[in-house]
């Protein structure tokens, strides 16, 4: 299909391919349409439609990679114009994936037995050996046939749709959406591998928005600086985004839990703990409070407290727990007592359970320097991890143990909401030293443990028990060894009945206690032979493996050569004379040994700086002829280009040029009368242009020749025909004119008789009236009536006028006021004004000043750096002429080197056939020709082109 093909077009012949059964030169068209677009064209809903249709297309045929190829570029057309669009195609694509993924499981048993889905082919005799393991072959082959590529195709969209919007701030939400809905299928169909990189993809993702949105484009912010973006689509970080990566990151903590990955599960910590410390940076740089939302860190160290109770890490565990019980006691107001109690109890109970070292008592006998070397190095790597995973979880100290933990609940009085027994507990393991009661106080207290918790509905109390009674074995282990030497394991049998655990579990208890990497130990050995127990460094407890005994060896050596020496003392006399001897004879080597040392070295120098001058000689060659291949290769490409270039725009010129012709051919004989479209391309190429433009001009001149005779003709007729009229005309109008006048006068003298006669009628009848008035004595009563309203209406114009000037009065008393404060207003501006003037122009003096000085000392830095660099300069150069003169001077002379080689000295230049010969049979080489590098002394020559004969004519 043709690139510049309308969407319209390839839409309906992909329909057509569609239904002759040819899905793949239809999706080949689609696919062409999105992804194969060289010229750039705005968006519109028929690329839409496209897009679905190729969606639905590589459903059908499993093709990911059309898919991954036209989401990107259906991504670069819909970013800036509709993104809308954009996340209705990626949810439908989300939707009808996870649509046939369904139906590909229940139509198999939904299990598959690929490690990693990236591979490229399932292992087929793989596959071949597990159909023989189970029950049902064809079900395994359904799955690799049906399941597996469904399940691929889902993984790959995921994947895809999370790499296209890495960087949209537009389409967050649905980013954060698609990462839930990858981690929800990794941890359905448990595929570990793709989790880890899965996991791996976001991270890169979250370092890339850290990196160009992070604390550091904060500064940039706050120095008045701009933000170089260099990823497309993003805004920078909000308060929203912030709270979509820690809800997709606490997602993520729940599937490394439920998929056993702890080390995913810790790299997600430091995700969380990354993407704090951004909002952290943004809070503070908005002004507001830098620590985040006390809800968001109560939901993390919740999801820390499963974390750390599956990988059975007690002591963070206990810590996250007591982290999650204070935000919820100082920030949730709305707490019942009943879960303030249980949060306290697991508080209490996660504390408990972390292990418990030996007292200093007990371990009083092994305590010392030997154990505190070998235990060093161990408790720095634990201490280095235990403090890099308290800083990034938050934790009040760098050093967290159960004794600061145990203090920290001590000093809250979390023990206040704690139930009694559960302070009895912790009384009993932190209190009571007898071994012998220790046990029997304690089994009442777990079996309350038990069964309140279980009754009260409360699983997560009763998974304690377990983990307190590994903590009570061990405490009930120390005791005993700091009380007795043997027991008998019946006593310890009868001790610890009823705790629930049988005594194979009691003496794995016993065991790991006793191989335990601590400092500290517990030295014990069960002895099933005598049926006890040993404690310490008993006489039937491996004497050599105990402490006591690392060290008598070195003892007895040192003890041995004491008496070795009081019973045959040494002759002091003798030894003095053979010391003094071996003195005297080093003094006088020594200058020898020293000088032949510099010249060795001096030597071994020499040959490694020709070594490396050869082997920088010959890298400069091939580099240069790799730089000169490279530069031939790229000119010879850009002629290419440019030619083709030429060819192309020649090639567009001649077309342009012909369609030119053609065009103006066509409008000529459209203009002639004749019927273009009965023509074809051949006929009309026939035609010469010129033959033809002439033939149209001769006859549009014709024409208008025509047009012009014809137009005089009718313009002198007209002519003639208008004299003729006006003549005959003329005294029509002027009868006309004197009939017109006539009337107009008659009319007039009518029209002024009229209004005289009407005039004297109206006259009588007024004379008439005003006679009658007068008669009554009418305008008498009016003048009286007139004069009494004018003098209301004159005293109601004295009260108005009063009334006026005192408004008057009040208004300018106001505007005067009004004048006076806007003065004042003025003024006070103008100061202020000038004011920040002036502290402007403080500012950028001292800025200035500053600049000033960064410069100066910029130019005294680069005046010492050019010193300093002079000084070397001069130091290599005195060092390489001492030593160039060295060389000289121990170097032979020339006619030593002459007989060594056997032949004379001879130039480059005249260096021939001869000289190979004479090479051939030289005579015998003395010891100057036994070097590596060949020929005499100081070794081969360079001809300046980084080619070395090594001290031998080039043949």
């Amino acid at each position: 299909m043709s690139w510049n093909q309308k969407p319209e077009n390839a839409l309906r012949r992909s329909q057509e391919l569609l239904n002759i059964d040819q899905p793949e030169s239809a999706l080949s068209i689609l696919h062409e349409t999105i992804a194969g677009r060289r010229i750039a064209r705005p968006w519109s809903p028929i690329f839409e439609e496209i897009m679905i249709a190729q969606i639905d297309l590589c459903l059908q045929l499993n093709k990911s990679r059309e898919v991954k190829d036209g989401l990107h570029q259906y991504r670069n057309m819909t970013q800036s114009q509709a993104p809308g669009s954009l996340e209705k195609v990626i949810r439908y694509l989300i939707e009808q994936s996870l649509a046939k993924c369904k139906e590909a499981k229940e139509a198999t048993s939904g299990e598959i037995h690929v490690d990693d889905l990236e591979e490229s082919t399932p292992d087929t005799n793989n596959m071949m050996l597990l159909s023989t393991m189970t029950a049902d072959p064809a079900q395994v082959q359904r799955e690799s046939t049906v399941l597996l590529p469904k399940i691929k195709f889902l993984w790959e969209v995921y994947r895809v749709v999370l790499d296209v919007l890495k960087s949209n701030s537009k389409l967050e939400k649905l980013y954060h959406a698609t990462a839930i809905g990858a981690l929800e299928f990794c941890a359905e169909y448990k595929r570990r591998t793709e989790f880890r990189r899965l996991c791996d993809l976001m991270r890169t993702h979250l370092q890339n928005l850290q990196k160009y949105g992070g604390a550091s484009a904060m500064a940039k912010i706050e120095e008045g600086g701009k933000l170089h973006n260099r990823i497309r689509g993003w805004e920078g970080w909000t308060a929203e985004s912030i709270e979509l990566h820690l809800q997709t990151r606490f997602v993520q903590l729940e599937t490394a839990s439920a998929l056993h990955l702890y080390t995913e599960g810790f790299r997600t910590v430091e995700d969380i703990y990354n993407i704090l410390q951004i909002s952290h940076s943004r809070r503070k740089a908005e002004g507001g409070s830098g620590s985040p939302k006390a809800k968001v860190m109560a939901a993390y160290y919740e999801k820390l407290t499963t974390l750390f109770w599956v990988s059975e890490n007690y002591l963070f565990h206990a810590f996250a727990w007591y982290k999650f019980y204070t935000l919820c006691k100082e920030y949730n107001r709305g707490m019942t007592p009943k879960q303030k109690e249980y949060q306290a109890s697991a508080v209490l109970l996660s504390a408990l359970c972390i292990p418990t070292l030996p007292d200093k008592a007990t371990t009083q006998a092994s305590d010392d320097g030997a154990s505190k070397i070998k235990a060093s190095v161990h408790d720095d790597i634990a201490k280095d991890k235990t403090a890099r995973m308290a800083s990034l979880l938050g934790f009040h100290t760098r050093n967290p143990t159960r004794e600061a933990l145990l203090s920290e609940i001590r000093a809250k009085n979390v023990m206040a909401d704690v139930p009694d027994y559960l302070r009895d507990l912790y009384k009993l393991l932190e209190e009571n030293n007898n071994p012998l009661v220790l046990v029997e106080k304690a089994k009442p207290l777990l079996e309350r443990l038990r069964t309140e918790t279980e009754k009260q509905g409360e699983e997560s109390l009763s998974v304690y028990v377990p983990p307190i009674i590994s903590v009570l074995l061990l405490k009930l282990m120390h005791a005993l060894s700091a009380s007795y030497h043997t027991i008998s394991l019946d006593h310890i049998k009868s001790l610890t009945d009823g705790l629930g655990v049988t005594f194979t579990q009691v003496e794995k208890a016993i065991i790991a206690s006793a191989s335990s990497k601590s400092s500290l130990p517990l030295r014990v050995r069960i002895d099933h032979r005598a049926n006890c127990l040993r404690f310490g460094n008993a006489s039937g407890c491996a004497p050599f493996e105990s402490d006591v005994m690392r060290s008598q060896l070195t003892n007895l050596a040192k003890q041995l050569s004491k008496v070795c020496t009081v019973i045959n003392p040494p002759d002091l006399n003798a030894i003095a004379v053979e010391r003094r001897a071996l003195y005297a004879g080093v003094r006088s080597s020594v200058h020898q040994e020293h000088e032949d040392m510099l010249a060795r070295k001096e030597l071994i120098e020499a040959r490694k700086e020709e070594a490396e001058r050869l082997v920088q000689e010959k890298l400069k060659e091939e580099e240069m002829k790799k730089l000169e291949a490279a530069a031939q290769a790229k000119a010879e490409e850009e002629r290419r280009l440019v030619l083709e270039k030429q060819l192309r725009e020649r090639e567009k010129v001649e077309k342009i040029k012909r369609e030119l012709e053609m065009s103006e051919k066509k409008t000529i004989l459209m203009s002639m009368g004749e019927n273009v479209d009965a023509m074809t391309e051949a006929e009309l190429l026939a035609i010469d242009a010129d033959k033809l433009a002439k033939e149209h001009a001769e006859k549009s001149a014709k024409k208008k020749d025509n047009a012009e005779r014809k137009l005089n003709e009718v313009r002198k007729k007209l002519d003639y025909t208008v004299r003729a009229t006006r003549i005959e005309e003329t005294p029509l109008i002027k009868k006309r004119q004197e009939e017109k006048v006539k009337a107009e006068k008659e009319h007039y003298e009518a029209d002024v008789i009229k209004r005289a006669q009407e005039a004297k009628l109206q006259w009588d009848e007024d004379c008439k009236a005003k006679d009658a008035l007068t008669e009554f004595g009418v305008f008498g009563y009016m003048a009286s009536f007139e004069r009494a309203v004018m003098k209301g209406r004159v005293t109601q114009h004295k009260v108005l006028c009063a009334e006026e000037d005192k408004r008057a009065e009040i208004i300018a008393e106001k505007a005067k006021l009004q004048r006076a404060r806007k003065r004042k207003e003025e003024e006070l501006r103008r100061k202020k004004e000038e004011e920040e003037r002036l502290k402007k122009e403080a500012e950028k003096k001292l800025l200035e000043e500053e600049r000033m000085k960064r410069e100066e000392e910029r130019r005294k830095k680069e005046a010492e750096m050019e010193e300093l660099r002079k000084k070397k300069e001069a130091e290599r150069q005195s060092f390489s002429r001492s030593h160039e003169s060295i060389a000289v001077a121990k170097g032979p002379s020339s006619q030593a080197l002459d007989s060594a080689s056997g032949s004379k000295y001879v130039p480059p230049a005249k260096r021939g056939a001869s000289g190979r010969s004479s090479d051939a049979g030289g005579g015998a080489r003395n010891a100057w020709s036994s070097s590596s590098r060949g020929g005499s002394f100081g070794g081969g020559r360079y001809d300046g082109r980084g080619q070395y004969d090594g001290g031998r004519p080039r043949g």
